[in-house]
């Protein structure tokens, strides 16, 4: 028989076996290889993802009772639900407080390019870290005042009349003042809740419409804190996988 006749009968049978055992072989090795490596993270598992505020549970912490809708609507009042909301806003600005090192409570983004101006309402610049938690327990003390029918203090869109200046004075007179909205808000019931309230910060208004704004407006001065926070590439505490406790001494 002639050698290409040969080869096309015996050998190139042979050689395709041979072939497809060869591609078995690496494909086997391949997906055992792969098997072995581990699946990558899910997104809300990734190191550079973190949890929710909710979140404060250690590895083997027993978890706390969260409470239903049902739960919560036996015992509701106009105080409970803005408190609830309330505490929230308290954590996140006091631990962003907290959070900054005391080097850092004179940073101000866009340093110089706004000093010109002259705004009818607040600085003229944008206000430094230290800045932003005078403005919120001032404004704190000055929403709490209203609502107590006293004279609030003067000045809260600027820097307001407390000498506070170092990092510990400021968190103590920013917990201080959440300690005044917090009484203040609570006294709110369904009786009260649409009393007249006047006064340079958010009246003319109700009791109602002061504790909507009391919310809203720490809420809006943490989304700048929160800012100043990441710009100095420090995560806030709100942010982490496990939030710390607020400290209640300083």
């Amino acid at each position: 028989m002639p050698s290409h006749k040969l080869f096309a009968h015996y050998l190139l049978p042979l050689l395709s076996a041979t072939m497809a055992l060869a591609g078995l072989f690496f494909a086997a090795a391949a997906a055992e290889a792969q098997s072995s490596q581990p699946p990558f993270p899910a997104q809300s598992q990734r190191p550079d993802e973190t949890k929710p505020l909710e979140d404060k549970s250690v590895q083997g912490a027993p978890q706390q009772h969260v409470p239903t809708a049902a739960e919560i609507s036996k015992t509701e009042t106009v105080a409970s639900a803005f408190l609830r909301g309330l505490q929230y806003q308290e954590y996140e600005v006091r631990s962003a407080a907290e959070a900054m090192p005391e080097e850092k409570y004179g940073y101000r983004p866009a340093e110089g390019k706004f000093k010109n101006e002259k705004p009818e309402f607040g600085p003229a610049e944008v206000r430094t870290f230290a800045q932003q938690v005078k403005h919120v327990a001032c404004s704190n003390f000055g929403f709490a005042a209203e609502l107590d029918g006293v004279t609030p203090p003067p000045g809260c869109d600027k820097d307001g009349p407390s000498p506070a200046k170092t990092k510990k004075e400021l968190l103590i007179y920013l917990r201080d003042s959440f300690a005044a909205i917090r009484k203040s808000v609570g006294a709110i019931d369904a009786k009260t809740m649409f009393d007249p309230i006047e006064g340079p910060y958010a009246g003319p208004n109700t009791r109602l419409g002061i504790a909507t704004v009391i919310v809203w407006h720490n809420a809006d001065h943490y989304g700048q804190m929160l800012l100043y926070l990441r710009e100095n590439n420090i995560v806030p505490p709100a942010s982490r996988p496990h939030p710390p406790e607020l400290r209640e001494q300083y």
